[in-house]
């Protein structure tokens, strides 16, 4: 009787693993496609470029070092942020700013929704501290250590986006609506240019 009874526990308890496996970023890449490439282009402002950084997005998800299953999702887009740093290597001059004209996207931008477009246009420091800070909502600690810059760096490179950008405020905070839920992203993602991934 008492074999029986432990028999029962094993196979009424399988203990399942607290953290993510490959299926589950397959699942969070799948379902999250368009909203994760969207991040990528953001970030990265050519379209070349974001397919790379998704797809090296993925795979450093999938064999990476183990996370929560809750935590898969903000993992996905956590390695997208650091595969793009790591392709574009935005950097700050020593005034805190990246204002030069040569550190502009590649030109992929034209044929984009305005609201992307003009982020996609603005010098890579301030694109990755507007996109990190305000629409990822990363502190402005983790931004900097991520960056490899200070803080104030962070903010300064943000404030100088939101002046970029606040000549057609009411764009801003579409985009900024666009991106704080899945539903925006995906409207988005819809007038954002096919690209076959």
């Amino acid at each position: 009787m008492f074999g029986t009874l432990l028999r029962t526990n094993k196979t009424t308890n399988p203990q399942t693993s607290p953290y993510a496996t490959g299926a589950d970023f397959c699942r969070v890449f799948k379902e999250d496609m368009n909203r994760l490439y969207l991040l990528s282009f953001l970030l990265t402002g050519n379209h070349a470029i974001a397919e790379k950084c998704f797809v090296r997005g993925f795979e450093d998800s999938a064999k990476g070092n183990p996370v929560f299953k809750e935590w898969a999702e903000s993992w996905a887009r956590r390695t997208i942020i650091q595969n793009a740093i790591q392709m574009i290597r935005p950097l700050p001059t020593r005034d805190g700013a990246s204002s030069s004209a040569s550190e502009r996207s590649g030109g992929d931008a034209s044929s984009e929704p305005t609201e992307i477009s003009q982020v996609v246009e603005l010098p890579a420091f301030e694109r990755f501290a507007f996109v990190m800070s305000v629409l990822e909502h990363y502190s402005d600690q983790e931004c900097s250590l991520l960056l490899g810059c200070r803080r104030g760096q962070v903010g300064e490179a943000r404030t100088l986006a939101l002046n970029l950008l606040a000549k057609s405020g009411e764009r801003l905070s579409k985009l900024v609506s666009i991106t704080s839920g899945r539903r925006g992203y995906e409207t988005a993602c819809q007038q954002l240019t096919p690209v076959a991934l």
